[in-house]
């Protein structure tokens, strides 16, 4: 039965892709989803109140992503970090998910920041709010990602203080992390990381801070939207010392490679695109590359649509197709973000995801399109 979109009459699946969980971790690449939070709808809080959580669901969507051979990077930009979920809701989140990622066998990594300092901070305020994040991960068993840090932005003078301040963190590091570059299209206060708004300076103090103690980085993740410098960059690493493409843009091509290397995985589109990208990998891992790209290259239509301008508002999207697929049962975020997207891109982002065969069960995603429809555009989707 054809539904009325705002772009258009669209005429919805009827059968899914068939992406029932593998058997086995991936072997070739290195995967994780950066995972959503699932809000409590019937929480009575106003949007700037501290988050609240449905746990159940929000475990419930890890163990989906376990099932199919994913990690899952913890309390990330995608779980709204700093968008809505404050350190002690995050703090809270990488308990549990730990606990869960320990119960049942799968592989966890958890963003370690600064956010609980609320206002101006000294370098030394800094450095302590790092070490009290990178404490918590580390006693909850999970691997460290260390984040990009508004505050560290906003006091740093130069190259110098990004080079003491996570040469200081990387000694107290008890296992190798993930060094996390976000870059000021998902999150404009990071403008200028690394001391320099010139990406190139920045690339090579980046680079300096990896080469000083290539015992202490398990791999870097690039979100910077941009192919050529990744490749760049993953081509400058030490030996040992990974990178995770975080390049919601150009994913299927770093993943795939070249003759001088590729990237591992550390993205948000991976949260909608969890079982689809397993089984491209689970390809990939047979040697098969065409037939990874044939899988993943039909979904950066989607991606590209989902973190269009503005980046940061791209979790809305996530969120949306996480409702369509069952994964929860309502289109409501922490910090009241579901309205941050307008109606017809909502829509859109359904009709991409419908055509990839991305919902397990098509009749319910219609029904819930047509639902959203009606409650912010009044026709149901019927004309």
């Amino acid at each position: 039965m054809t539904i009325h979109l705002p772009q258009g009459p669209y005429e919805p699946r009827t059968t899914p892709l068939d992406l029932a969980p593998g058997t086995g971790p991936l072997s070739s690449r290195t995967v994780f989803s950066a995972a959503h939070v699932v809000a409590d709808p019937y929480a009575d809080i106003s949007p700037d109140s501290p988050a609240a959580v449905d746990w159940d669901a929000t475990l419930a969507f890890r163990r989906h992503l376990w099932s199919h051979g994913l990690g899952v990077a913890e309390a990330m930009d995608t779980a709204q970090r700093g968008m809505g979920l404050d350190w002690a809701g995050a703090a809270e989140l990488i308990r549990r998910s730990a606990a869960e990622a320990k119960a049942v066998g799968g592989r966890i990594a958890c963003g370690v920041g600064t956010d609980q300092l609320t206002g101006p901070a000294t370098l030394a305020e800094v450095r302590s709010a790092y070490e009290e994040q990178l404490a918590l991960v580390e006693e909850s068993g999970a691997q460290a990602i260390l984040m990009a840090s508004r505050a560290l932005a906003a006091a740093a003078k130069g190259p110098e203080d990004y080079l003491e301040t996570y040469a200081h963190l990387l000694r107290q590091a008890s296992e190798p992390v993930v060094l996390h570059w976000l870059g000021p299209m998902f999150d404009p206060a990071l403008d200028g990381y690394w001391g320099s708004s010139d990406l190139d300076t920045a690339t090579d103090t980046f680079l300096k801070v990896i080469a000083e103690h290539p015992d202490k980085v398990d791999g870097i993740k690039i979100s910077l939207l941009d192919a050529a410098r990744e490749i760049d960059v993953r081509r400058r690493l030490p030996g040992g010392v990974r990178c995770y493409t975080g390049d919601d843009f150009n994913y299927p091509e770093l993943i795939a490679g070249d003759d001088r290397g590729f990237s591992h995985a550390l993205l948000g589109i991976f949260d909608p695109l969890g079982p689809l990208a397993a089984h491209a990998v689970r390809v990939l891992d047979t040697g098969d590359v065409q037939g990874f790209r044939d899988l993943l290259d039909p979904t950066v239509e989607l991606s590209r649509h989902l973190f269009q301008t503005p980046t940061r508002f791209y979790k809305t999207g996530v969120v949306l197709l996480a409702w369509l697929a069952g994964h929860q049962d309502h289109f409501t975020m922490v910090g009241g973000l579901q309205s941050a997207r307008s109606l017809p891109h909502l829509a859109k982002a359904y009709e991409l995801a419908d055509r990839l065969g991305l919902f397990p069960d098509p009749e319910l995603a219609e029904s819930r399109m047509r639902t959203l429809l009606a409650v912010n555009g009044g026709n149901g989707g019927t004309r």
